[in-house]
């Protein structure tokens, strides 16, 4: 039997209202409401495995908040799993960034590289491997807007594998969810 997993899905800064200011109080209430869905998937899902996929934005401040959630009593069993569409994804990235990368890295319990190289196609694999490999989607993206991106392709994807996805709205930080949880084969 698999383990109760979740991918993240969302933005990479520029689609913001904020850009890259992470002090700004709306992504401060983005990130709230991921740390509350991550919490309550472990609490009452089980999810103990998250898949994020090594991107700025919603990637990395998920992949963060894991490892925060992860440090605190009782949450010692979560595994953060960076999945990078391929090597070197990063090198373009300014050093700070690539630090927090590297940071997640290090302390993730496992790393996937899907692709050879830089294409879309790996981008593609990268988001389709997340999906095939979790129950549950936190996705920060406004469903009701239909805003053409990966993240509305992982989306798309999530919802024909039938998982249960929890909607956090990029504008407002609400939070809504969909969907019924597929049976773990």
């Amino acid at each position: 039997m698999r383990q109760t997993a979740c991918a993240v899905t969302g933005h990479r800064p520029s689609r913001f209202k904020f850009k890259y200011s992470e002090d700004y109080s709306l992504c401060k209430k983005i990130k709230r409401a991921m740390f509350e869905q991550f919490k309550r998937l472990y609490d009452e899902q089980g999810v103990r495995r998250y898949y994020v996929g090594g991107a700025l934005g919603v990637d990395m401040w998920a992949g963060e908040l894991i490892l925060r959630l992860k440090e605190q009593p009782g949450y010692g069993d979560i595994e953060l799993v960076v999945v990078l569409p391929f090597e070197g994804h990063d090198a373009k990235w300014d050093e700070r960034s690539k630090r927090r990368m590297d940071f997640l890295l290090r302390m993730c319990s496992e790393c996937v590289v899907v692709g050879k190289e830089d294409c879309r196609e790996s981008y593609i694999k990268r988001n389709c491997y997340m999906i095939d490999h979790a129950n549950y989607l936190v996705a920060v993206y406004d469903n009701e807007r239909n805003l053409r991106s990966g993240t509305m392709q992982t989306v798309r994807y999530a919802e024909r594998c039938g998982l249960t996805i929890a909607f956090i709205n990029p504008d407002t930080a609400t939070v809504k969810n969909s969907g019924i949880m597929r049976p773990t084969p």
